[in-house]
């Protein structure tokens, strides 16, 4: 089965393919020629997911998934949530983003926060939504070289270390888009 994962991110794409059984092919939007940038106009994660996916098997005639994800901070009313890639400004530079949100949090004691992943699916004429959900906090300073975004200063709730100290399977497997891609395989699966 051949899939488009409607993303141009480079680290979304190796930890979705990391995920994914063999059998299923996956192409990225630069696969099939898909250079644009797709509008993210939804005011929720679920909503961005669901316009991706219609974008693609609209303009390209393609089965399709598409992920969109958040970071919500409680203290901070769920922000920067839906707008979590672009939080300090259009560029969507993950430092920047990242020193934004940890002067927000300068002197706050509730740094509880959770990545959320919806992933939408547009297969054969159907979609389908599935959530995945990761309980933590922000920590203070920044830790780890791995993953990428918020991932150095998000503790998953349990454990020691950031998702940016931990190897791709071990986030894969406690993390938000881990969760959601395993109930989309199950669906596919069926």
């Amino acid at each position: 089965m051949q899939l488009v994962f409607a993303t141009h991110n480079e680290n979304k794409l190796r930890e979705i393919k990391a995920l994914l059984p063999d059998h299923l092919e996956i192409l990225s939007l630069n696969d099939i020629n898909c250079h644009e940038e797709i509008p993210e106009t939804a005011d929720t994660i679920e909503g961005n997911a669901i316009l991706k996916v219609e974008f693609v098997t609209n303009h390209y005639g393609y089965n399709c998934f598409a992920d969109d994800t958040g970071l919500e901070v409680n203290a901070l009313g769920g922000a920067p949530g839906v707008y979590s890639a672009r939080y300090a400004g259009d560029a969507k530079n993950a430092q920047a983003n990242m020193d934004k949100l940890l002067l927000h949090l300068k002197g706050v004691e509730d740094r509880s926060a959770r990545f959320k992943t919806a992933i939408a699916l547009s297969l054969n004429g159907r979609k389908n939504l599935f959530l995945g959900i990761c309980e933590g906090s922000i920590l203070a300073i920044p830790r780890g070289q791995k993953g990428f975004g918020y991932d150095p200063v998000f503790q998953p709730l349990g454990f020691p270390q950031t998702f940016a100290e931990m190897s791709l399977a071990d986030k894969s497997e406690i993390g938000h888009r881990g969760k959601a891609m395993r109930e989309l395989i199950d669906y596919l699966a069926k």
